[in-house]
């Protein structure tokens, strides 16, 4: 999260510490892509014709992975939205939390595998 700059900023002194907007350190490219891909997480999560044809030869665990990370985020963009927050700031947060879904994914091995 901090290499795509997805971090808040932090001003901390003493026993006070103040975040701000996020670091915006990093690959801007990628960035942009994880917060434009969070927009989608604001529908209700689904498995079209596309998607389904999209997900032939993945194993299992892939598509269990995938759908647990719709449902997630799409509740999680529920709950910031009913909170009153910005959109902008709610399309951040779940960009954060998919990089967390990929980071994790990628340092289990290439998805292909059942295991």
């Amino acid at each position: 999260m901090a290499y795509l700059g997805l971090t808040p900023s932090e001003d901390s002194s003493g026993g006070r510490r103040k975040q701000g907007s996020i670091t915006k350190c990093g690959n801007g490219h990628a960035r942009w892509m994880l917060v434009e891909s969070a927009e989608h997480y604001r529908k209700p999560p689904k498995v079209s014709k596309a998607l389904s044809v999209r997900q032939e030869g993945l194993s299992r665990e892939v598509r269990t992975v995938s759908w647990h990370a719709q449902n997630r985020l799409n509740k999680r963009s529920y709950k910031l939205a009913m909170r009153g927050m910005h959109v902008n700031k709610i399309r951040v947060a779940i960009a954060r939390e998919l990089s967390s879904y990929i980071w994790d994914w990628s340092a289990r091995g290439d998805g292909n595998s059942s295991g």
